[in-house]
């Protein structure tokens, strides 16, 4: 009986089913250049999955991505900072939500580039997107998605 009165209330509305947007969003500052578009792109795609996304352009991306640990050859579209953490490129949020999760002693994660089909960008994803960790010493491999 009690199973079909609880099944009644969520019926009705009676009860609330806590949801992603009940959580509290997570502010992000999204760097980027001026003529990119596909960065707004991911910052709509950070937006619909539940952050709060402010988006700043800069000339200085190299200088700031390599301030935040991500090596030259690591380096994405754009910067961003969430949670403490520095996200380069178009990194799926599967992966930035393990991130923030997991909380490890690293500056942050990067997904090299602009590989075509991943967040924000268009096309077809043609190969596994390979996140790496960056920080002290050599980036190595955080998530293959």
């Amino acid at each position: 009986m009690r199973k079909l009165l609880t099944l009644i209330a969520f019926s009705f509305g009676l009860i609330a089913v806590p949801t992603m947007a009940d959580a509290p969003a997570l502010d992000v500052t999204l760097y980027k250049i001026p003529q990119c578009t596909c960065c707004e792109d991911y910052a709509d795609y950070l937006r619909q999955n539940g952050f709060t996304v402010t988006v700043k352009t800069t000339y200085q991306l190299p200088a700031m991505s390599r301030a935040a640990g991500v090596p030259d050859a690591f380096h994405g579209c754009h910067l961003s900072f969430i949670d403490g953490y520095a996200v380069s490129g178009h990194v799926p949020v599967t992966t930035i939500n393990r991130l923030l999760s997991e909380r490890p002693d690293i500056k942050g994660i990067t997904l090299a580039g602009m590989p075509l089909g991943s967040p924000g960008m268009n096309g077809v994803k043609t190969n596994p997107f390979e996140i790496y960790a960056v920080g002290e010493g050599e980036p190595t491999l955080y998530a293959v998605e």
